[in-house]
């Protein structure tokens, strides 16, 4: 089977900073979502946009904090959304599209990682729910935004997806919940979303990608006890980066930036990218780089968008959403 998943030499690399993949790009007079964008490698993926003349809209669920985290940045909007709440989606989306502006680029930057077991609305996984569904809710709420902007959408994934595939018996984890399996399938979702969205959203213009984005320290960890991070190497006692191979924020903003500007990618979508390229196919299991198979599999991402559309009552590109 052929593929596209395969390097393109973008002229960028593991080091690459936002600011770096954005020289010489003007995005005056366009917009940008980005969610999760006041903090860690979000805020960094704001200030770049808005550096190079974005409007960029952050939506947030502490609009306080993210006000604080983004004052003395011109061109920047705080909306209030919490991604756990489909209500709270449903009404930012219906307060931006009565604003009547199209949505240039959208990036779904937020997330939680390796939390303990908790459950939301009827009983969802927390990190399958606010990961991916909130996230899915969320664009298919705006699609009609997006579809006049006929720009990119930008699903922030990992390498964690490499750890588990779609649990298609037990999507929630109700047997044997374990943190780093259910953000693994969370971040494997993340890509399928790409997938599918590429292909459902291609002939209004709108092109869909997922990407990795390096191994940064930033508050995603929040939930990791420093004993742990201590144990995998990644920090010392007093908290201080240890590890090799970290990028800074800086860096771990540029993938998803180029993701989301780069006339590179111009006229594809639906690619895993990693290190500001398109990602070669994952080769041998456990090695590190690459993309597995099992989240870029079309059919396996048209299966996720319904049982996604199943669970949220919304799909833009079906019965469209409802109550």
């Amino acid at each position: 089977m052929t593929t596209s998943q395969h390097k393109i030499g973008s002229g960028f690399g593991a080091w690459s900073t936002a600011r770096d993949v954005l020289r010489g790009i003007d995005l005056s007079g366009r917009l940008a979502v980005v969610t999760g964008g006041y903090s860690g490698i979000g805020l960094e993926t704001t200030r770049a946009l808005a550096g190079a003349g974005a409007r960029v809209v952050v939506p947030s669920r502490r609009p306080k904090l993210a006000e604080e985290a983004v004052a003395g940045i011109d061109g920047v909007e705080v909306g209030e959304l919490d991604l756990a709440d489909l209500g709270s989606v449903r009404g930012f989306a219906e307060g931006f599209l009565a604003s009547g502006r199209d949505i240039d680029i959208l990036i779904g930057s937020a997330g939680i990682m390796a939390c303990p077991e908790t459950r939301i609305g009827p009983g969802w996984e927390a990190q399958f729910a606010t990961n991916h569904l909130g996230h899915y809710t969320l664009v298919n709420r705006l699609w009609p935004a997006i579809a006049r902007g006929g720009g990119r959408v930008v699903s922030v994934s990992s390498a964690a997806h490499r750890r588990s595939g779609i649990r298609w018996d037990d999507v929630h984890f109700t047997r044997g919940y374990d943190k780093w399996d259910a953000y693994g399938q969370a971040k494997t979702a993340n890509v399928l979303f790409a997938v599918r969205l590429d292909e459902l959203g291609r002939d209004a213009g709108v092109r869909a990608f997922s990407l990795h984005p390096g191994s940064i320290l930033t508050p995603l960890q929040r939930h990791l006890p420093k004993a742990e991070m201590v144990e995998a190497g990644w920090i010392d006692e007093e908290g201080n980066l240890t590890a090799t191979g970290f990028k800074t924020t800086e860096q771990g903003a540029a993938t998803q930036v180029w993701a989301a500007t780069s006339p590179r990618l111009d006229g594809m979508g639906g690619v895993y990218l990693e290190d500001c390229d398109v990602a070669e196919p994952a080769v041998v299991e456990g090695e590190p780089g690459g993309v597995q198979a099992h989240a870029t599999d079309p059919e396996q991402a048209a299966r996720l968008w319904e049982l996604s559309a199943e669970l949220t009552g919304v799909d833009a590109f079906g019965a469209g959403p409802r109550p």
